[in-house]
């Protein structure tokens, strides 16, 4: 029997010897590989933490102790030792195991995570707990080197620094997040590494471990030499984080795993906030993901929604190249995701119109705000599921003082397999309230490309465009020009129900209309192109045409678009429908089934149609 079927619980782990859990690491790595392999996921993060994951497991007890990952894409060494390795291979599946940790999914998983930087933010409120009521457990933050670098990890470090309760860090330094880490902080950490003061007794300790035979003594030795020089500070130099009240330990290599377990062994019981620089590699044991960490960052079995075509995503990289080549203004915007976003191939063509700013949303949108009013045209390129965290900049430093920026939104709606905490659902009802604004939302490839054109042009207030992940549904329609804000586009002329469909969803509807057409009823079909400002006086105009209104997004019901159109038409006698995501988080899954969940595929959106039609 291999290591790793023996292990059911946690504690588990600490019974093993040295030489089992070196055994156990290569066999964790392995299994993650043939799952992987098989189902998708993050790959080359999950591998870099196997030796951490079993040093931690070998030193806290999650029973009582708070282990907290950032981000958690790379929890699934996590996973398979905390009593869910029957079921691993369902990760990220339909009623599968999240790809994330998730508080409902194991008590083990005591705070769940999908957006980075939030692990030393919550470690401060679990330790702050644990002080207030009299408990003992420790408590540990696993964050990356590229979380560190979002706001909100260092809010939370200086409240910890002020407070001074004891709190590990784990700063697990793979010079990776999804791409390269950009800004002061990763150049910090690079000089931590490199500098001969540091590894002049980094070098001393680890050598020292390497000559001896037996394993359990190198344990014990790591132990030894990590006290003597904590005794007089193991790094002679002030860091950045000392000056942050937090005491700095490191750099110590993350894939000796007899060394780390020493060291986590000295430090977890330092009083006050420590923090242990770990250096791992991304992708380790597995050549292709450590020669292309970013390219095995997410693992894609097959497509998530099925089409011909290219997907939204690389028609935003092929339009942002060829605008840029007509205007050198043009500059591009993102936060540590210029592969997602599809922005690499403008940084290579325009390496010094192309800003990379790290995990700092936030940041991004009020930076392109002064580089818009400086007399340039950005274009910030960010998830929709992440934009949620730069709402107050979106409102008050681009609307409020109406500043000429781009936000593409990649990623609006349903994502598929990454699951709640990256489902795009809430854009549309935060972003249509807010003044100044405009919003629109391509059905097409071919739309997204001259809307992001006209939206380039605009010289007043922020433009948001969202579209979906992948690719649009196989509908062929007539290549029509991006009309002016507050009109749209009739797509299909009916007699008995007007559906008006939101992006993609426009599509949908066509489909539907076929469908409905088979049963003998005549649908409209409109595709209202720009949200806000909405084409109020179209849409007044088909309602009075119609015996029934059907709205359809693939977004939030609540505050949504079809909620828009039903208190515009609030006097109308016109019966009215809306579709969309209900008031609830969406599971993960493939993309098509969850559209089917929520009744978003055509045919049943033909079905709601045709009973509206019916009076029933």
């Amino acid at each position: 029997m291999s290591v790793l079927d023996g292990i059911d619980k946690p504690k588990d782990v600490i019974a093993l010897t040295i030489e089992q859990r070196m055994d156990l690491a290569d066999e964790i790595r392995q299994r993650i590989i043939d799952v992987v392999s098989h189902t998708g996921g993050h790959l080359a993060s999950s591998l870099g933490v196997v030796e951490l994951t079993v040093a931690l497991l070998s030193v806290f007890d999650p029973g009582v102790d708070r282990i907290i990952w950032d981000v958690g894409h790379q929890s699934y060494p996590w996973k398979l030792l905390t009593g869910r390795k029957e079921r691993f291979h369902t990760i990220r599946q339909s009623g599968g195991l999240s790809g994330f940790p998730k508080r409902e999914e194991s008590p083990y998983d005591v705070f769940g995570t999908g957006h980075s930087s939030t692990s030393i933010s919550a470690a401060v409120g679990f330790a702050l707990a644990r002080d207030l009521t009299g408990g003992t457990e420790r408590v540990v933050s696993v964050i990356g080197d590229g979380a560190m670098t979002g706001g909100m990890a260092l809010e939370g470090l200086n409240h910890l620094g002020h407070l001074g309760t004891q709190v590990l860090i784990v700063l697990n330094d793979n010079e990776m997040s999804i791409s390269p880490n950009v800004g002061a902080l990763s150049k910090h950490l690079t000089r931590l590494i490199t500098d001969p003061r540091y590894n002049r007794l980094k070098t001393d300790v680890w050598n020292a471990l390497g000559k001896l035979p037996s394993l359990g003594e190198r344990v014990r030795i790591a132990a030894h030499a990590v006290t003597a020089g904590l005794k007089k500070t193991l790094v002679t130099p002030a860091t950045l984080f000392d000056d942050f009240g937090v005491r700095y330990i490191g750099p110590v290599p993350g894939h000796d795993l007899a060394a780390l377990t020493g060291v986590l062994l000295r430090v977890r019981d330092i009083p006050g906030p420590v923090l242990l620089h770990v250096q791992t590699r991304k992708g380790k044991g597995f050549e292709p993901a450590e020669q292309d960490a970013t390219g095995y960052h997410g693992v894609s079995v097959s497509p998530s929604r099925p089409g011909v075509g290219e997907s939204f995503t690389s028609a935003f990289s092929r339009a942002m190249v060829d605008l840029g080549r007509e205007d050198e203004r043009i500059v591009a915007v993102t936060a540590a995701m210029p592969d997602g976003t599809g922005l690499s191939e403008f940084a290579s063509e325009f390496p010094k119109r192309f800003m990379d700013v790290g995990i700092a949303e936030q940041h991004a949108v009020t930076f392109a705000c002064g580089l818009a009013f400086g007399g340039l045209k950005p274009v910030v390129a960010i998830y929709s599921t992440f934009l949620q965290r730069a709402l107050d900049q979106v409102i008050h430093d681009a609307a409020l003082q109406k500043a000429p920026i781009v936000l593409a939104l990649d990623r609006g709606g349903l994502v598929g397999e990454d699951g709640p905490t990256h489902h795009g659902a809430f854009d549309i009802s935060l972003l249509l309230p807010v003044p100044n604004l405009r919003m629109g939302a391509p059905r097409s490839c071919g739309m997204l490309v001259k809307m992001l054109g006209a939206a380039v042009a605009f010289e007043e207030g922020p433009t948001a465009i969202r579209y979906p992940r992948g690719r649009a549904p196989d509908v062929v329609l007539e290549t029509m020009d991006i009309p002016p804000p507050g009109t749209g586009h009739l797509l299909r002329d009916g007699r008995d129900i007007l559906m008006i469909g939101v992006g993609v969803m426009a599509l949908a509807a066509v489909q539907a209309a076929d469908l409905l057409e088979e049963a003998g009823i005549s649908a409209s079909v409109f595709d209202p192109v720009w949200l806000k400002p909405a084409p109020v006086e179209q849409i007044t105009d088909l309602a009075s045409r119609h015996r029934a209104i059907l709205t359809i997004e693939e977004g939030s019901l609540e505050g949504g678009f079809g909620h828009h159109i039903l208190s515009l038409l609030s006097d109308s006698s016109v019966p009215i429908r809306c579709l969309g995501l209900p008031d609830s988080y969406q599971r993960h899954a493939d993309r098509q089934e969850l559209l089917t969940d929520v009744g978003l595929d055509p045919a049943s959106i033909a079905n709601v149609a045709a009973a509206m039609v019916k009076g029933e």
